[in-house]
């Protein structure tokens, strides 16, 4: 299950990379056009909604990827068990915060359909359009950080402290030199 979650962020991340540096392009070709006294127009709004979906998206795979910051000042201290305590509680509570994210996402995006906003510039976007990139990319963080607390928590109950440890913990300085 793990390695079809990774594979999936995997492709997300590149997706969001493709999307990410066609958002530089425009920006740098509104700059350079704008030397010429041309403008594109709507580079600034188009490269906002990218940013909130890149955001929204990278979250996960820089979950599968061991890649979110913790402070592991206690937990360098601390035996197999404690280290797995440790891990469950921050897998728990991501997943509970990027659930509850998710949930909250919901009601921007509905109000969004019912009212059919668009944005007040010249491109009148309809906010639908981002806000569901937005909206989705937090739904897959919560499902993909759901899925890692059920996967810790079978391996913990079968004490395989060493997978869940490469599932769900945290890579301390000294293990990424090496």
């Amino acid at each position: 299950m793990i390695a079809a979650i990774r594979r999936a962020n995997r492709i997300i991340a590149l997706s969001v990379g493709f999307v990410l540096t066609g958002s530089v392009i425009l920006i740098i070709a509104e700059i350079l056009l704008r030397e010429a006294g041309i403008s594109l127009g709507g580079a600034e709004e188009i490269s906002g909604y990218v940013m909130a979906g890149v955001a929204s998206w990278g979250l996960s795979y820089a979950l599968t990827e061991l890649a979110h910051v913790r402070i592991d000042l206690i937990r360098l201290r601390l035996q197999e068990r404690g280290k797995a305590f440790l891990d469950l509680l921050a897998i728990v509570t991501l997943a509970a915060v990027a659930t509850i994210v998710a949930i909250q996402c919901w009601p921007v995006l509905s109000k969004t359909i019912e009212r059919g906003s668009t944005a007040n510039t010249p491109l009148e976007t309809p906010l639908w359009i981002p806000q569901l990139v937005w909206f989705s990319g937090w739904l897959w963080f919560a499902l993909c950080s759901c899925a890692l607390v059920i996967l810790t928590l079978v391996l913990l109950m079968r004490r395989n402290f060493d997978t869940a440890d490469s599932l769900v913990g945290a890579r301390s300085e000294l293990e990424l030199e090496s």
